[in-house]
């Protein structure tokens, strides 16, 4: 077939359904927005799903150990070389347990300037084999470029966007490729090679599209509970209609343990504590609202956890406290009593402990292995043992099961090798996307013009598209806002422009 057959009966189609351009002048507009964003976060998603392969090969030294006959350190054993490893003003903060033979011990401690940095030890002779910085490894910026872009809040909420606007042009471009007339449906499911020039690239681009279309759609529902902005209103209002996280953990309850009787209570020690707790609470920190008055771990909540150990259902769960301080302290718990204990309560292996690191702290433990029925995050009092709070899978809400699934889907967690080879060809599928996108509006675009389709000469009704967008609009505030935006600049600013090519 020649590329001027291929355009007439292209542009033939468009022009024989109505509607077909108000379609193409939105995917237009989406795909404008959505191709830089697509491509950032097609890259780092699939870096960051293949984080078990990659992190070993960037950091061998640190990471990887030759596998001993001789028994392991204890916990504790290796936490005391840790700390004699780190500054003397260095708080330990994290301990990773992972009963792997040829994997080192990491801890991650708080330097005095605020700096996170984990230490990892050889767990047979307790050799410190080197540290690396949590903010600025490899692993950890792909991961802030992937939802933030390094900006910060800005940048979160472009991607939130970014993500919003994929579904519009998902939704367009499905419908402007659906097999009408006379195309079947092999027609447009297998591309066709023999077609040259912008016709050619136009159908890969949209039978790529199709193929596609499912998988991104599952990307981003499930990559949106995890948004700064949505993200936080869903994960409240599915808690509000017990849909998500159970009680308590969203800090509800008081959590204290019983402390041993008669033991005397210094006026001066509780006044120093709750005088840090005061200073927690004015200082300025995004989880503010959550964390206060807990001194157990200023600042810290169970998001600040590495993202593969921190289920969605408890992400802003601030870490509960122990008993009240006193003067004379009983002797904390080892943190190898505890280890031993959550073996026996079924927890033994890839997950985080959160470490006290105050008088009122508590073992904090986060398990989010790659089934999701599986996941538990469990509260042990330092001093007694006590299991404060337990909460599992069963715990959840239909909400938060949901999200548990597709957090784990989504990353290549939940099946091995299989689902992260799926989600690097979904994600580098859409990369592809973006680039054809790309290639066929520079092949059409005007001189001095953005080159976005015309309108259609008559406007149709198009009543089922339009509600749709209103109630993605609502459901989605912040895309309401620039969908409103995008369609006042196309009636002010763009005009009408004249028809162009299909």
């Amino acid at each position: 077939m020649s590329t001027t057959t291929a355009q007439r009966i292209v542009t033939a189609a468009g022009t024989a359904n109505p509607g077909y351009r108000t379609l193409w002048r939105w995917h237009f507009y989406a795909g404008l927005f959505v191709m830089p964003f697509l491509v950032v976060l097609a890259i780092t998603g699939t870096l960051y799903c293949f984080q078990p392969q990659i992190e070993p090969l960037l950091y061998p030294h640190r990471l990887i150990v030759e596998p001993q006959a001789a028994p392991r350190l204890t916990e504790d054993t290796l936490l005391g070389k840790a700390r004699a490893a780190m500054p003397k003003d260095a708080v330990a903060l994290t301990a990773a347990i992972s009963s792997a033979p040829d994997r080192s011990m990491e801890f991650v401690f708080r330097l005095a300037d605020g700096e996170k940095q984990s230490v990892y030890l050889n767990p047979y002779n307790g050799e410190v084999l080197g540290t690396l910085s949590v903010e600025h490894r490899l692993m950890q910026v792909d991961r802030m470029l992937h939802r933030k872009l390094l900006l910060g809040k800005p940048g979160e909420l472009l991607m939130e966007l970014a993500a919003c606007w994929t579904l519009v042009m998902i939704g367009t471009g499905v419908a402007l490729w659906w097999p009408r007339e006379k195309t079947t449906a092999r027609a447009a499911l297998v591309p066709r090679f023999a077609l040259r020039g912008r016709p050619l690239w136009k159908n890969l681009h949209a039978v790529m599209g199709i193929w596609l279309a499912l998988g991104a759609l599952a990307f981003v529902l499930s990559g949106l509970p995890w948004t700064g902005s949505w993200g936080k209103q869903f994960k409240a209002l599915a808690t509000a209609a017990n849909l998500g996280a159970p009680p308590g953990s969203w800090g509800g309850l008081p959590l204290r343990s019983v402390l041993p009787a008669g033991l005397p209570i210094d006026a001066a020690a509780t006044a120093g504590t709750t005088a840090r707790a005061d200073k927690t609470r004015a200082a300025p920190d995004e989880h503010a609202g959550h964390a206060a008055g807990m001194d157990s771990m200023p600042g810290m909540v169970m998001d600040d956890l590495p993202l593969p150990l921190t289920p969605w259902a408890v992400g802003n769960s601030p870490v509960p406290t122990s008993a009240e301080p006193h003067a004379v302290q009983p002797k904390p718990l080892p943190l190898g009593h505890v280890v031993a204990q959550l073996a026996s309560l079924g927890v033994k292996d890839g997950y985080s402990i959160v470490l006290p690191t105050s008088p009122t702290g508590v073992y904090s433990v986060s398990y989010f292995p790659n089934d999701p029925k599986d996941e538990r995050t469990l509260y042990i009092d330092q001093y007694s043992g006590a299991v404060l709070k337990d909460i599992r899978y069963g715990d959840y809400g239909a909400v938060s099961k949901a999200v548990s699934y597709g957090t784990s889907l989504h990353m290549g967690r939940y099946f091995g090798l299989a689902n992260q080879l799926i989600c690097a060809a979904i994600s580098l599928g859409l990369a592809a996307m973006a680039v054809t996108g790309c290639v066929m509006w520079w092949k059409r675009r005007p001189q001095r013009s953005l080159g976005a389709p015309s309108r259609e000469r008559t406007a149709p009704p198009m009543r089922g598209w339009k509600t749709g967008l209103v109630l993605l609009g609502m459901i989605f505030p912040l895309m309401g806002a620039t969908l409103l935006a995008v369609w006042l600049a196309d009636r002010t600013i763009f005009g009408r422009s004249a028809r162009q090519p299909a």
